[in-house]
């Protein structure tokens, strides 16, 4: 299970590991960030960076260095990591590899809705679908192939976007190939139900006996 942290928003852990490389101020970790493709590897949203900061600084993760003046700016104050944020990387890490945890992708949570929507319908939003995750497949690729001269250490969850990326691509043009077939079991039921409103009599008794099932 994972752990409950001081600071746990994810753009926490990409500041740690900017940080442990030399003090920065918050522009420059922005710039890193950016550099490294740490928007792409979690959910940073850049507006929270100086408040992400100053809790991180809180609670002893991180700690003023300094400040600095260029020319009419603003006064900039520059922080570097503390032993506490070394080991909360360190084992934040450690977690992040190797606890399996439950995930909710929307995808999935459009799947479970499906229903809702006919079978035609659904393999035209599908159709497109495919369409978006073969052209990110193939960029997944050239990005793979233009980082030939960057170590693999740094560049390895790409790797895994891209098998993650290859592996939906297969399971939704096996799930459009059956919609458009006609061998998706109950399909016939489910265009029934988009035709005339009602659900199929053994569809209905199974939803109500598992509603039952989970009542409290």
């Amino acid at each position: 299970m994972a752990k409950r942290r001081k600071v746990g928003n994810l753009m926490a852990l990409a500041v740690l590991a900017v940080l442990i490389h030399r003090p920065m101020h918050p522009y420059e970790m922005a710039q890193f960030m950016r550099g490294w493709g740490k928007d792409r590897d979690m959910p940073v949203k850049w507006g929270s960076l100086y408040s992400v900061v100053d809790r991180m600084v809180e609670h002893g993760l991180l700690e003023e260095a300094g400040t600095s003046r260029e020319g009419r700016r603003p006064e900039r104050t520059t922080y570097r990591i503390t032993e506490a944020g070394r080991a909360e990387l360190i084992d934040w890490t450690r977690e992040l590899l190797s606890v399996a945890e439950r995930e909710f992708p929307r995808f999935r949570a459009g799947l479970s809705v499906m229903a809702a929507l006919p079978p035609d319908e659904v393999a035209a939003l599908l159709r497109r679908r495919l369409a978006a995750l073969e052209a990110e497949t193939a960029e997944l690729r050239e990005a793979i192939a233009a980082s030939e001269r960057v170590p693999r250490l740094f560049a390895v969850e790409t790797e895994y976007d891209l098998a993650m990326t290859e592996a939906e691509t297969a399971w939704v043009r096996s799930l459009l190939g059956e919609v458009e077939t006609g061998s998706f079991p109950g399909l016939d039921d489910w265009r029934d139900f988009h035709g005339n409103g009602a659900l199929a009599e053994d569809l209905r008794d199974l939803a109500e006996r598992s509603a039952e099932a989970d009542a409290p």
